[in-house]
């Protein structure tokens, strides 16, 4: 079986304007009214410089091999996560509603029992139900690609 690897970004337009509206609305504030004390001063430039470097670090990592499914957020993990197929008791791509299911992108837990969920952006993904009755959803922007490397 050839191997399926997947590396995605937060590329959404919307996103890096709020964003660049955040760090220019901190910037103004600390050149107009800097903060008094030091505190302050090394809080608001540690959130001025650190905000936007985790977003430029951030993306998800899945990888498909005869072993099973590996998935890593960066930065948030600081090793993949590895789902054997043997654990598994479905694997299919389906359409779902980041907003909607799980309140937004990033790592999130989801209501009413549809479990955690790896995304970054669209509505794909392969959801992961698991023989314990555990369910992951891992986004995607390739779901044909993703499905044909599922072996279940």
């Amino acid at each position: 079986m050839a191997e399926f690897k997947e590396t995605q970004r937060f590329t959404q337009w919307w996103l890096w304007l709020i964003l660049l509206f955040t760090w220019g609305s901190m910037s103004y504030s600390f050149f107009t009214d800097s903060p008094k004390d030091m505190g302050g001063t090394v809080v608001l430039v540690v959130l001025m410089i650190g905000l936007p470097v985790l977003f430029l670090q951030m993306r998800l990592i899945t990888r498909i091999t005869d072993e099973g499914i590996y998935v890593r957020f960066v930065p948030f993990h600081f090793k993949e996560q590895f789902y054997a197929w043997d654990s598994l008791e479905s694997a299919q791509v389906r359409t779902y509603s980041a907003l909607r299911e799980y309140g937004g992108w990033g790592i999130k837990y989801g209501f009413n029992g549809q479990g955690k969920v790896y995304n970054v952006s669209g509505n794909q993904g392969l959801q992961l139900v698991f023989k314990s009755g555990e369910k992951i959803l891992i986004g995607t922007q390739k779901p044909e690609e993703i499905q044909a490397a599922v072996r279940l």
